[in-house]
């Protein structure tokens, strides 16, 4: 095991879950909850902050300025108290109450949007007070994780290769979509490096990502109100759309085999189930990434009767309207 000092120096690369015994699906899941982060927003979140450091962006009094859904708060928290950097995430009533108080523990300042934008839902809203915030204080630093080339360039640098290396003959890979940084980095390495992989991108009904008609969602992470600036869809081989219920029922059948993964890797399991059902075949390797682990949605995904009694009392008509 290793030794470190950093928590950013530690993160489980190599752990698959073969999903055949579970779900009888012929498909291995990517672990990338095992890190002092709990998701795959760490890698994102160390190449944006390596990046402003390089560039001079981040001086004495400097404060991070993120909107988040949760998982890139949670990470920007993490190396923010390990560099000893302020940071306020501005994330949305969405959010999950754990993953709020988990970044307050670790010193951060979070502030929650409460009513969406009217076209631009709480995506919109979150981005226009963290652009009002940058505007009236110099002192506020926006990585800004919707634009940020390091949010692609780190899975193209980590995650990508990694899947290569313990898949050297990979048919398919399955990639949720919410900022498509993990989307874009990985299907730009297959891509650069001639490997004949398809790139199976995995979004939530309600999202706009790759056009449609923006609607309620009430898992965060996957699935964006704002289509995504880092998407290139010519990268992308097929997509398919989930609906959130069967993303609930993903999670829900897996924890009943001990295995206790959030609402965007169910998302992108029953995508791939989807996928896999029409498309599949007899010695096709397929592999998905899981962005993070369990036990953040205990009070959502896997509480009885969620998300029907959240919507019932959904607190007012805009957000009824429009998420």
């Amino acid at each position: 095991m290793p030794v470190i000092s950093d928590p950013v120096q530690f993160n489980e690369e190599e752990l698959y879950v073969d999903l055949r015994a579970a779900l009888g699906l012929p498909l291995y899941l990517k672990c990338e909850g095992f890190n002092f982060a709990g998701s795959i927003k760490l890698k994102a979140a160390t190449e944006m902050v390596n990046a402003a450091e390089r560039d001079g962006l981040l001086r004495p009094g400097s404060v991070l300025v993120e909107s988040s859904s949760g998982n890139l708060g949670v990470a920007l928290s993490v190396i923010a108290a390990s560099r000893g950097y302020r940071f306020l995430c501005v994330t949305d009533a969405r959010c999950n109450q754990p993953t709020i108080r988990l970044m307050e523990s670790l010193g951060s300042q979070v502030h929650v949007i409460e009513e969406p934008d009217t076209r631009g839902g709480f995506l919109g809203a979150r981005l226009s007070y963290v652009r009002a915030l940058c505007a009236s204080d110099d002192r506020y630093i926006w990585l800004n994780q919707y634009t940020n080339q390091g949010n692609w360039k780190a899975h193209y640098r980590t995650t990508a290769p990694a899947i290569a290396r313990r898949f050297p003959h990979l048919d398919v890979l399955f990639v949720g979509a919410g900022t498509t940084g993990t989307l874009m980095g990985c299907a730009r390495w297959f891509w650069q490096w001639r490997r004949r992989v398809r790139i199976v991108a995995v979004d939530s009904v309600g999202s706009v990502s790759f056009g449609g008609t923006p609607g309620r969602r009430m898992i965060p992470g996957l699935g964006t109100s704002v289509p995504p600036a880092l998407l290139d869809e010519s990268y992308v081989d097929h997509l398919v759309r989930v609906e959130e219920s069967d993303a609930v029922l993903a999670c829900r059948r897996l924890a009943a085999r001990g295995f206790m993964f959030g609402g965007s890797t169910g998302t992108v399991i029953s995508g791939a189930g989807q996928w896999l059902a029409e498309h599949g075949h007899q010695g096709l390797t397929s592999v998905a990434i899981a962005p993070d682990l369990g036990e953040r949605y205990l009070d959502t995904v896997y509480r009885e009767g969620w998300p029907a009694d959240a919507i019932e009392h959904e607190a007012t008509p805009a957000m009824a309207r429009l998420a």
